[in-house]
């Protein structure tokens, strides 16, 4: 599994207007699970160590794969 914390993309915005950051848990190139964060897009130090927090935490079984188990880490201000 990878945990992705990033803008999000969308091909109709331009890149400069996006501020929207997501996390996303992927297996097999497929995403299993995406929300929101409240990160802004020049968080990157927050995005890492709330990458960190959720890969933790799918390794010790405390989160399971899914949006409704990560999404309140994504909800904290770091």
């Amino acid at each position: 599994m990878v945990v992705h914390v990033g803008v999000f993309e969308d091909s109709y915005v331009a890149d400069k207007d996006i501020d929207t950051v997501v996390l996303e848990l992927r297996i097999g190139g497929s995403v299993v699970a995406s929300v929101e964060t409240v990160l802004n897009a020049d968080e990157v130090d927050e995005a890492r160590a709330l990458a960190r927090q959720v890969a933790d935490g799918l390794a010790s079984g405390q989160l399971e794969p899914h949006a409704s188990s990560i999404e309140p880490l994504a909800d904290q201000l770091r």
